[in-house]
C-alpha cells in the first residue's frame, strides 16, 4: 500500500463544496492501492457544518488535525458578529439592500484580508504545518502529496515541504487562484496583486503536476505556467437510480418546482431569470399557483432583493444550510434544476462541482452563462439540460415555458439522455491514481 499525505484545509465536519473533492477522492484510494493521510485544521471556522459526511471518511484514512490561527475572530469582532456566527463562504453579504451591505467596515475588511493575508486568511497556518509536517515524514514517510486549494495557503505548506524533502508534489486548483471571480472585490494594491501572481506562478512551475477541474481554467493556467496542466473533473458519488424524481413519492409532481443547490452569491444573482419569471408569474395565473422556487444554501441579500423586486417572493423559499444527503433528495424532487454561472470574466471556465450531482439526479438542468462555456460543452455532450446567456430573455424565456409545458403534459421523464457514469467520483479517483503512479516514478 503506497501512502498520500493530502494537505486540505476542508474536511468533515465542513460542509459545502469546498470538502466534496477530496473527501470523496480519498474514499476510493484504498481500493487502488493508496492510504489517504489527510492534514487539515484542527479548529477550523468553516462557513457550512455537516456532520454526516463523516461517513465517507475511509476507514483506512489516517487523519491529522493539527490546531489553525484564523484572523475571523477579529473580523467578527470588527463587523459586531456574535462568537457562535459563522463567517460567510464567497463574499455572501446577508443584508439586502446594496448601501447596508456596502459597509465601509466590510469593504475595509476585505482590503485588509486581500492586502495582509497573503495568500488568504490561513497564511498564519503555513509555518506551523510546514513543521510538524517535517517532522512527522520522518517517521511516517508518504509516496506523494497532494495540496488543494483553496484556500491556496496549502500549496504554499507543500511547495516548502517537498523543497525540503523531493518528495513528489501534485498542486490541486479547485478554483483558480488571481483568476477567481472574486478576485476584484480584494481590492489589491499593486504590491499585493505581484505578490499573489508571484505565490502562484511558484506553485505552478514548482510543483510536479498541476491539475484543475476544467479545460479552460486548465488553459488559463498554462499561459501563466508555461507547463502542461492535468484536467480531473469533478464529479458525483451516489448511486442514481436511488435518486431519480419519482412522480407518487410525496408531494412531488404537485408543483413545478425549480431548485438552486449551494452558494448562491451576487455574482450568480441571474437578474434576467427572475425578471422572466416575474413576468410569467403576472401575466399566468395557473402558472403563478404552480411555481415554487427553492434554493438551498447560502444566499447573498441581493438575490432576495431582486425576488421581491419581481414579485416572487411568494413563490420563493431559502433553506439555508442542509445536510449533503438532504440536498441530492432536493435535487432529486426538483422538476428542473438551476445551474447559475457566476457572471464575471472568468465565467466561461467556471466548471461548479454540482453540475455532476445535477446530472445524476436524473432531473433535467436549466442554466444561465456562457453558451460556449465550460458548462455548456458538458450539457450539449450528456444532453441533460440547456443553457442560455445571462441576458438572453428570450431564450431563458423560451427554455422556461417549455419545460412548464413538458411539466403539465407529465412529459419531462423522455429526455434523452446520455450516461454519466464516467463522472462518478470512483471512476475519477481512477484518474488520479494514474497521476500518483506517474509522479511516483519519477
Amino acid at each position: 500500500m503506497h501512502n498520500i499525505l493530502i494537505i486540505t484545509y476542508y474536511w468533515p465536519p465542513s460542509g459545502g463544496s469546498g470538502v466534496q473533492r477530496w473527501l470523496k477522492m480519498s474514499k476510493y484510494l484504498p481500493e487502488n492501492g493508496w492510504r489517504p493521510i489527510i492534514y487539515t485544521a484542527d479548529n477550523a471556522e468553516y462557513p457550512v457544518l455537516d456532520s454526516s459526511l463523516e461517513k465517507d471518511v475511509h476507514n483506512e484514512a489516517v487523519v491529522i488535525r493539527r490546531p489553525i490561527i484564523e484572523p475571523y475572530s477579529f473580523y467578527k469582532k470588527f463587523l459586531g458578529m456574535k462568537k457562535n456566527e459563522t463567517v460567510k463562504a464567497g463574499f455572501i453579504r446577508e443584508k439586502r439592500s446594496d448601501n447596508q451591505s456596502s459597509s465601509w467596515k466590510e469593504s475595509l475588511s476585505q482590503w485588509i484580508r486581500g492586502n495582509f493575508f497573503i495568500p488568504d486568511a490561513r497564511c498564519w497556518w503555513i509555518r506551523p504545518s510546514v513543521k510538524y509536517l517535517l517532522s512527522y515524514l520522518k517517521q511516517h514517510p508518504v509516496d506523494v502529496i497532494v495540496s488543494t486549494g483553496p484556500p491556496h495557503s496549502m500549496h504554499l505548506i507543500a511547495k516548502k515541504i517537498h523543497q525540503k524533502t523531493n518528495i513528489p508534489w501534485i498542486a490541486d486548483f479547485r478554483d483558480p487562484w488571481t483568476d477567481i471571480d472574486f478576485y476584484k472585490d480584494l481590492h489589491l494594491t499593486k504590491c499585493a496583486d505581484k505578490k499573489h501572481h508571484r505565490l502562484e506562478k511558484e506553485v505552478l512551475t514548482e510543483a510536479n503536476l498541476v491539475v484543475t477541474v476544467g479545460k479552460t481554467w486548465a488553459e488559463n493556467l498554462e499561459k501563466t505556467a508555461d507547463r502542461k496542466i492535468n484536467v480531473i473533473h469533478n464529479g458525483f458519488d451516489f448511486d442514481i437510480e436511488e435518486n431519480i424524481w419519482k412522480n407518487n413519492d410525496s408531494d412531488k409532481g404537485k408543483y413545478f418546482t425549480l431548485s438552486h443547490i449551494g452558494i448562491l452569491n451576487k455574482d450568480r444573482n441571474a437578474l434576467t431569470l427572475w425578471k422572466v419569471l416575474g413576468e410569467m408569474v403576472k401575466t399566468d395565473a395557473d402558472f403563478a399557483n404552480d411555481l415554487r422556487i427553492r434554493l438551498i444554501g447560502q444566499v447573498d441579500g441581493a438575490v432576495a432583493d431582486a425576488l421581491k423586486n419581481n414579485g416572487l417572493s411568494d413563490n420563493a423559499a431559502v433553506i439555508e444550510n442542509v445536510p449533503h444527503q438532504e440536498a441530492i433528495r432536493e435535487q432529486a424532487s426538483a422538476t428542473a434544476l438551476l445551474l447559475l454561472i457566476n457572471n464575471s470574466p472568468n465565467a466561461k471556465g467556471i466548471l461548479t462541482g454540482k453540475i455532476f450531482e445535477y446530472l445524476a439526479s436524473g432531473r433535467p438542468i436549466l442554466a444561465i452563462g456562457p453558451e460556449d462555456g465550460d458548462t455548456a460543452a458538458v450539457l450539449n455532450e450528456t444532453k441533460h439540460g440547456f443553457i442560455a446567456d445571462f441576458d438572453n430573455e428570450e431564450k431563458i424565456k423560451s427554455l422556461i415555458i417549455n419545460f412548464y409545458k413538458k411539466f403539465k403534459n407529465n412529459d419531462l421523464e423522455n429526455l434523452e439522455v446520455v450516461s454519466v457514469e464516467k463522472y462518478s467520483r470512483k471512476n475519477l479517483a481512477k484518474q488520479y491514481v494514474e497521476l500518483f503512479e506517474q509522479v511516483a516514478k519519477r
